[in-house]
């Protein structure tokens, strides 16, 4: 059975959120300590700022339950009223639903399937993705680029990126005037620093561990790097700062953020922490010269395109439910594959016997014609001997019901 555990931004706040999610370089060994005892037999793992799920083909959900509060050192009772548990049909709905972005915060944004494509290659690599969930996924993404390219699903989106550019444009008048600091060099930030620097800000500077990925996207915003551990050095000299990073601990605490209001003599500083576990002390927003804002705090802003879209919303729903018809036909499909491989290898066995049976035959002298003839009556009457009995022993109602499937099964018409 395939089935969805999770937890995300309409079941749980932030705070929650952020003590369940996975990162990204611990994804394998997670998926590996999952799997190991063989009650989940494949398992991929999403995590994102805004959900964190893990999609099994497996009998016993619980057990799962069980092993993300382990895994993450909480108490079930903790999580337990915001995870959310689906299993057929509604996890191959789900999923389907996620990945043409209708369950995320900014409606039909296109960035989560690029991550549930990278959540599946880290499945792949760690060999916990087996028939089943190839196929789901597979399935997903063709659902995904059905409803993008026959639906306005996609028409203005209000992204992540754009909106934290809209908040900070209520901060300051313009930001051609402001310095701009990107805590980290992923995805997330590199949109970020599209979206900002199409305002031509005065200044852009990159901090990330890794200086070289750094400057490669400094570069291509005409900005500058630094290492993320001189931050404490630079951190003042900027007037917004946009955090996403993959830390397990924040980068910036209230310490370092109090000095920098400090040395900025209390101008204020726009600060925007899009990273699950948080960049940014959650204390840090209670200065009076702060404005923190989390992935949380955007949700108003991208809730403001989101009637625009509700006929877009209606047709890609359709298109989810016919999809989702279509692939449990194809697991009901899959129910049916060991009978008919014992069916096959049952009457491989009887041809193999009944030829051996006719070369025996030939070899004795025996005229070829009698021996073909035998041969085919032999056949027939082995693939027949146990419908035929089955047939005849059954009874009233059974009787009835077995001579129906029979005509079906063999293509037969009653009186000819």
């Amino acid at each position: 059975m395939i089935f969805t555990l999770g937890i995300n931004h309409h079941s749980a706040p932030l705070a929650i959120r952020e003590r369940v999610a996975f990162h990204a370089e611990k994804l394998h060994q997670a998926l590996a300590d999952l799997t190991h005892n063989g009650r989940v037999r494949e398992a991929a793992i999403l995590s994102t700022c805004n959900r964190t799920e893990i999609y099994c083909a497996a009998e016993a959900p619980e057990a799962v339950v069980d092993w993300l509060t382990r895994y993450h050192r909480v108490e079930r009772g903790e999580i337990a009223p915001y995870l959310y548990l689906h299993d057929q049909p509604d996890a191959v709905r789900h999923v389907f639903r996620v990945a043409s972005g209708l369950d995320s915060m900014v409606i039909g944004e296109p960035q989560i399937l690029g991550q549930m494509k990278e959540a599946v290659r880290v499945a792949e690599e760690s060999g916990t993705l087996g028939t089943q969930l190839h196929k789901l996924f597979q399935r997903s993404f063709s659902v995904a680029k059905e409803v993008r390219s026959t639906t306005a699903i996609g028409a203005n989106i209000v992204s992540m990126a754009a909106a934290a550019v809209h908040l900070a444009e209520r901060i300051f008048e313009s930001l051609a005037t402001q310095r701009i600091l990107f805590i980290g060099a992923g995805e997330m930030i590199e949109l970020c620093a599209a979206h900002f620097c199409a305002r031509q800000p005065k200044l852009v500077t990159i901090a990330n561990r890794t200086v070289e990925r750094g400057r490669a996207l400094a570069e291509r915003f005409n900005g500058t790097a630094i290492r993320l551990d001189e931050l404490g050095e630079h951190i003042a000299q900027h007037d917004i700062v946009v955090s996403c990073t993959a830390s397990p601990l924040p980068i910036i605490g209230l310490g370092m953020a109090e000095r920098a209001v400090k040395a900025r003599r209390h101008r204020p500083m726009f600060m925007v922490d899009l990273a699950v576990p948080r960049d940014i002390e959650q204390e840090v927003g209670e200065l009076d010269d702060v404005f923190l804002y989390t992935v949380d705090d955007l949700a108003n802003v991208v809730e403001s395109g989101l009637e625009s879209r509700q006929a877009a919303v209606v047709e890609a729903e359709t298109i989810v439910s016919n999809r989702v018809h279509d692939f449990l036909g194809w697991l009901e499909a899959r129910d049916t594959v060991p009978v008919i491989r014992s069916l096959r290898d049952s009457a491989e066995r009887m041809r193999r016997h009944e030829i051996e049976h006719a070369l025996k035959l030939l070899a004795r002298g025996e005229a070829p014609e009698k021996v073909v003839e035998q041969l085919s009556q032999r056949l027939v009457n082995k693939f027949l001997h146990a419908p035929t009995q089955t047939l005849n022993l059954a009874e009233g109602a059974d009787r009835v019901d077995l001579q129906s499937l029979t005509e079906r099964l063999f293509h037969l018409h009653s009186g000819e």
